[in-house]
């Protein structure tokens, strides 16, 4: 398996790990995922999320590439603003999800997720037909989260940059923990605030050792995989492999709001299929649902209706460590998918009622 700047850091604190992406990962720690996720809710939590890839696209072609391959319309982008898009088929479906980066005039970075960088990494340079300058900097760079309503306080005392300049979704650039060049990002997977950064390997101890120091004060916890999970669940956010795949389009995960057929962008990959399905309308779609009987959709679950009928299935589900309640998302058909809509899981034999709701689930 592969390491991340942190793994021996992860073993000596005693934490379960195990194979992620071909990583050896960090799934929860001695204090377990309810404690470590209701610390990143109140607190401040801190996630090695090094294993996550990261694209270079540069040079005068760059914008073009994006483009092409970017769902998103990349052209609205300024210098220090990011953006969430997907990579599409040709048949409109969901290679995978990124955040694009625009980190200088003709310098983009893209964050794909760490289980499909060598499927992407090959799907950018089979659609690079114009040139752009590309290079996969996966292997150079570490990255932590740190997350929840106290991160800002406990990462502004170690660095000078006014971290509340720096607005939801965009990022600096400057020295952090005495480190230079560190990407300080205004980003995150749980829904709780908080920031990411990116960083040369040489510098990750360092980072890591000032980042718990400083975060003493607040309880500063690591926080692993297990609850990383439970709380991108509760935040409403998807997950590739999931809630999203190649199987799916993004119209029907719900991605249309980034997804963009407009005129500007004649070349996006799969724009047709995308045009044709939006043209004849969609037969299933991805909704967050909330239990009312007791019970815990787990992946996988059938989705019936009130005749027992399957209308769907569960791509995602747990028991909310917040709310107590079993909540997830899942496909259903097309006619089940309006807000407050009654549908059912079938769990162990059992037709458990559920209702269709607004994510994100933690409000």
């Amino acid at each position: 398996m592969k390491t991340t700047p942190f793994t021996d850091r992860h073993i000596a604190l005693g934490a379960k790990m195990h194979d992620f992406a071909g990583y050896n990962m960090p799934i929860e720690y001695p204090t377990g995922i309810l404690e470590e996720h209701m610390n990143v809710i109140n607190g401040v939590g801190v996630f090695d999320v090094s294993h996550m890839g990261e694209f270079w696209v540069k040079g005068p072609k760059a914008l073009e590439f994006l483009q092409k391959v970017s769902s998103n319309d990349a052209s609205k982008l300024e210098v220090g603003q990011i953006q969430y898009s997907c990579f599409t088929t040709e048949q409109g479906t969901l290679l995978d999800d990124f955040l694009v980066y625009r980190y200088e005039e003709n310098k983009y970075m893209l964050v794909p997720n760490a289980a499909n960088v060598v499927k992407d990494w090959a799907w950018c340079l089979k659609q690079n037909d114009m040139g752009a300058d590309l290079e996969d900097g996966s292997a150079k760079i570490g990255q932590l989260a740190v997350q929840g309503p106290k991160a800002t306080q406990v990462l502004q005392r170690l660095t000078d940059i006014n971290l509340l300049d720096i607005p939801y979704y965009h990022f600096k650039v400057g020295t952090f923990a005495d480190c230079p060049n560190v990407i300080i990002s205004n980003t995150g997977y749980t829904g709780c605030g908080g920031f990411e950064l990116y960083f040369f390997p040489q510098y990750a101890d360092k980072i890591w050792d000032a980042i718990f120091e400083a975060g003493k004060p607040e309880g500063i916890m690591p926080a692993g995989l297990g609850a990383r999970d439970t709380l991108r669940l509760e935040a409403g956010f998807c997950l590739y492999g999931n809630d999203i795949d190649d199987q799916h389009t993004s119209l029907e995960s719900g991605l249309g709001w980034i997804t963009k057929l407009t005129d500007n962008k004649p070349d996006l990959v799969g724009r047709e299929a995308l045009l044709k399905q939006k043209a004849e309308g969609l037969t299933r779609k991805l909704v967050a649902f909330e239990m009312v009987d007791k019970g815990i959709p787990r992946q996988h679950y059938d989705i019936v209706n009130e005749a027992g009928e399957k209308i769907g299935v569960v791509t995602s589900g747990t028991m909310s460590p917040a709310l107590k309640v079993g909540i997830g998302m899942g496909y259903v058909s097309t006619e089940y998918s309006k807000i407050d809509s009654k549908i059912y899981i079938a769990v162990r034999k059992r037709n458990l009622e559920a209702k269709v709701v607004k994510p994100p689930f933690r409000k």
